[in-house]
């Protein structure tokens, strides 16, 4: 093997990538060969995982590139998902995993040693290679946000929101933008629901979850047939509400169909992100909700917000109430709109004022 001076390339290769899952994406250089990396301190690429050995493998500069050599961890080193017995030589865009850590690997003649790196087309196909990972293994991590009562601010339920930890897909954005391009939405919002239901028996029993949907999934008869029917007998007794985006509301037939099925299995319906867009009061009146979530942009500073505004909004929240629907506003992240929407006769609420969205066995901590 001919191995090439760091002096010619260090700067040149970088790993892109998350270290933790608390952490967010970004890039650190390959500046010296060998690279080592570990759970170790004294590895240049200090990695906290448990699944990652003290010295788990080592990358080095040679003449056409880069190699990483496997230092017989535990748990293995993979290229591309194949696992590296040896040494196997690594280049742009390839995958390297230590254990269950995931980089990409690349060239930037101007990185530093560590910085945040920003969504680009190469993160996006990367989000493609890790979705198979994702469907097959399951690999989501439903994480719960409180839905409290808007008088005693105690969580009276929490809503499932998707998460996982693959790098290239740690938010539901990238996860179903990978999705859609595979036209698997719907499979991929089926596999949040029964992982949530299932990662959320721990919660308090009483509590209300509330499981959101795709919107393709309106169309589909196994959103009817089969999905709902199973999410009930996987808990018969827990307190279930279906969350319909707010454009999908407007589809009046099917939303009957689906209002009278979720009826069948005594679970509740809940219309998101109201006043963002399509949805109109008609269809509160034609296929009424027991929720009524108002989107973040009606709520969020809705304490500095003209008089107009305010009085708009009020009347909103009047208008959903009269019709029997409990209005809940999302988004509330300060004391003062907390305050307001209270004042303004919303009865439920939901956002970082009351609590983040967190792993269900850290709520019940």
């Amino acid at each position: 093997m001919s191995v090439a001076t760091p002096e010619a390339t260090t700067g040149a290769w970088m790993l892109s990538g998350q270290v933790s899952d608390d952490e967010p994406m970004r890039s650190y250089a390959i500046d010296a060969s060998p690279f080592t990396v570990g759970r170790r301190p004294d590895q240049k690429l200090c990695l906290t995982s448990p699944t990652v050995s003290g010295a788990h493998a080592e990358i080095l500069f040679v003449e056409k590139g880069l190699v990483v050599r496997d230092l017989g961890s535990t748990n293995g080193t993979f290229v591309n998902g194949e696992r590296v017995h040896g040494e196997c030589p690594i280049g742009h865009g390839d995958l390297v995993q230590f254990a269950q850590v995931v980089f990409r690997t690349g060239r930037n003649a101007a990185t530093n040693h560590c910085q945040t790196i920003k969504d680009d087309s190469a993160d996006r196909a990367l989000s493609l290679i890790q979705f198979d990972k994702l469907m097959t293994e399951r690999a989501v991590v439903p994480h719960f946000q409180p839905i409290v009562s808007m008088k005693s601010q105690q969580a009276f339920g929490y809503e499932i929101l998707g998460r996982s930890r693959l790098f290239g897909l740690s938010d539901p954005q990238t996860m179903f933008g990978a999705a859609a391009v595979l036209n698997l939405e719907s499979e991929l919002s089926r596999i949040f629901r029964e992982e949530g239901l299932h990662l959320g028996s721990v919660l308090p029993e009483q509590h209300l979850l509330f499981a959101n949907t795709h919107p393709n999934e309106i169309e589909e008869p196994e959103l009817l047939e089969f999905s709902l029917r199973e999410l009930r007998e996987s808990a018969p007794t827990r307190p279930l509400v279906l969350e319909i985006h707010e454009k999908t509301a407007t589809q009046t037939q099917p939303m009957r169909e689906l209002r009278a099925k979720l009826n069948d299995l005594n679970i509740g319906l809940a219309y998101d992100d109201f006043g963002a867009g399509q949805a109109r009061l008609i269809e509160l009146v034609e296929v009424p909700p027991d929720y009524l979530k108002f989107d973040m942009a009606l709520v969020q500073n809705i304490h500095a917000a003209s008089t107009e505004r305010q009085k708009m909004v009020e009347r909103l929240v009047q208008m959903t109430a009269e019709l029997g629907i409990i209005p809940l506003a999302e988004g509330i992240e300060t004391r003062e709109d907390h305050e307001v929407c209270a004042q303004m006769g919303f009865l439920c609420g939901q956002g970082f004022y009351y609590g983040r969205p967190a792993a269900a066995q850290t709520l019940i901590g």
